[in-house]
């Protein structure tokens, strides 16, 4: 049995301003400030996100972030 490779997301120009933030450890409050969204929208944006890329908390959103915006 073969196995497929998870496709990757694509994230949109916004959501990737907001992982970049969150790979550098910024708090859900400074990513609000530094794009100018409330701390509401931040949260509903990495909920989705964390569902988009099917990780449960914000760790490992981050380091799947992290992957994702580093490679080509």
């Amino acid at each position: 049995m073969t196995a497929h490779p998870t496709p990757r997301p694509t994230f949109t120009a916004r959501e990737q301003e907001l992982l970049g933030h969150l790979t550098e450890g910024a708090t859900d409050r400074a990513i609000a400030r530094r794009m100018a969204l409330s701390p509401h929208t931040v949260d509903t944006y990495l909920r989705r996100l964390r569902h988009k890329t099917g990780t449960s908390n914000r760790i490992q959103l981050a380091i799947v972030a992290h992957a994702a915006l580093r490679s080509p």
